[in-house]
């Protein structure tokens, strides 16, 4: 029998706090609730000590005592990548430009529908599990080699640490390395799904894959066509 997914949400108001774990609970999920930056990273590092991942997602808001949204977020994907959506009252572009370098995974504006919150969880928790049991083989595109059953990326030689939708891209890329894609079709190929995908985050990602790509010299491979999107280079 499956386990139910368990989420952690950290939040220091008590009231929206018990609000979305309740909303969490009725939905079928395991809850377990932070409402300090530091009691988090005391529970993610419990279950870390004991060998596993404690959650399939995390929650969090940004403002934080103890450790900032912001030093969870980089934390937890410094060591994982486990889902991470980010809840905040701050609705600045570069607020959600700067979380998305960071690693989190979406960012949902405070005051939040809760129906919205809880469909974000369930996409969230669907591409963690589709993840897991993509199609394997091992594909090649000049100094890369991916392996897809593992996600994992070497370049010239050195492996690459990427985000599971940061893979996606480029495992999207790398299956059809002729076509050029628009920033939607690249998002929805990554995801294999219809998503919620604004054009800056695109940009933002493949910003990020090109950044983790520079020290082995293949960022290159990834070209930009303007006005369009995005292909390999030939």
């Amino acid at each position: 029998m499956e386990h139910a997914a368990r989420i952690l949400v950290v939040e220091d108001d008590d009231d929206i706090n018990n609000v979305v774990a309740a909303a969490l609970a009725r939905a079928g999920y395991a809850c377990a609730q932070a409402f300090s930056g530091s009691e988090a990273r005391l529970l993610l590092k419990a279950g870390a000590a004991a060998g596993e991942a404690p959650y399939d997602l995390v929650i969090t808001d940004l403002m934080l005592p103890g450790s900032s949204g912001e030093e969870l977020v980089r934390e937890i994907r410094a060591r994982s990548d486990v889902p991470v959506i980010v809840v905040s009252a701050r609705t600045d572009t570069g607020d959600k430009v700067e979380l998305l370098k960071l690693g989190a995974d979406d960012y949902l504006a405070k005051p939040f529908d809760l129906d919205e919150l809880l469909a974000r969880v369930s996409v969230q928790l669907r591409h963690a599990s589709r993840g897991a049991g993509r199609s394997s083989g091992t594909l090649r595109f000049k100094d890369w080699v991916l392996d897809a059953e593992a996600r994992t990326l070497t370049a010239a030689g050195d492996p690459v640490r990427l985000t599971r939708l940061e893979f996606g891209i480029v495992e999207a890329l790398v299956r059809r390395p002729k076509k050029v894609f628009t920033k939607r079709e690249l998002f929805q190929a990554a995801w294999n799904e219809e998503a919620f995908v604004e054009e800056k985050a695109v940009n933002v990602h493949v910003s990020n894959i090109r950044g983790k790509l520079k020290p082995s010299g293949t960022d290159g491979y990834i070209e930009t066509v303007w006005g369009i999107g995005f292909k390999l280079a030939e």
